[in-house]
C-alpha cells in the first residue's frame, strides 16, 4: 500500500503506510506508552508490567506471517517517524474488525488515529467487508467520542475480560461501510 499522506500547516509531512518488520520495535513501544496512558484504570498494576520488547517481538511475528492478505498493520507516520498503528483483520462473513488503533500519547490530536481508521475502512471496504467492527473499554471515553465522531456506535455487544483478576468490561463498536 503506498503511503497516504499530507502537509499540515506547519509543514510536516503525514500519512498512513503498510507497517514493515522495522517498524516492529516503534509499535510495541507505541502500544505501551499508549495502553498506559489510556488504559490505566483498567489495567491497574498490570500496567507496570506491560514490555514494549515482548510487544515489539510480537509484532515483528505477526508482520513476517499474517495469517491472510486481509490481515494488515498499518502506521501513521510524521516526517520519517512512527507515530501510531492499526491492525485490521476479517471477521465473520463481510466483518472486518480494528484489531488495535493506537498513537503514541505524544502525538494525539494531530488527525493521525482519524488517517489510520480511514485507512483500515478502506481497505476493508477494497476487501468486500460491510461492516467494520471495533471493541472499546466501556470507561474510555476519549476512544468513545473518537469513534462516535467517526461514524461507528455502540451496537449492543459487550464482553468481560480478565484483568489481573477483575473483569473488565468492553463494548462493540461498529459502522456499515
Amino acid at each position: 500500500m503506498p503511503p497516504r499522506g499530507q502537509t499540515p500547516a506547519d509543514g510536516s509531512r503525514v500519512g498512513v503506510r503498510a507497517a514493515r518488520a522495522a517498524d516492529a520495535d516503534r509499535i510495541g513501544a507505541i502500544q505501551v506508552a499508549a495502553w498506559r496512558q489510556a488504559r490505566a484504570a483498567a489495567l491497574g498494576a498490570a500496567a507496570d508490567r506491560l514490555d514494549p520488547t515482548a510487544f515489539a517481538a510480537a509484532w515483528r511475528v505477526s508482520l513476517a506471517a499474517p495469517p491472510s492478505s486481509a490481515h494488515r498493520v498499518l502506521v501513521a507516520v510524521q516526517d520519517d517517524d512512527v507515530v501510531g498503528f492499526a491492525a485490521t483483520a476479517p471477521s465473520s462473513g463481510d466483518v472486518a474488525e480494528v484489531l488495535a488503533l493506537e498513537v503514541h500519547p505524544d502525538a494525539t490530536r494531530a488527525g493521525h488515529g482519524s488517517r489510520l481508521l480511514a485507512a483500515c475502512a478502506d481497505l476493508a471496504r477494497e476487501d468486500g467487508a460491510r461492516t467494520l467492527r471495533t471493541w472499546v473499554l466501556e470507561d474510555d471515553g476519549a476512544r468513545a467520542g473518537f469513534l462516535a465522531g467517526a461514524g461507528l456506535d455502540r451496537d449492543g455487544t459487550s464482553r468481560l475480560l480478565d484483568v489481573d483478576g477483575r473483569d473488565v468490561r468492553e463494548d462493540r463498536w461498529s459502522a456499515a461501510l
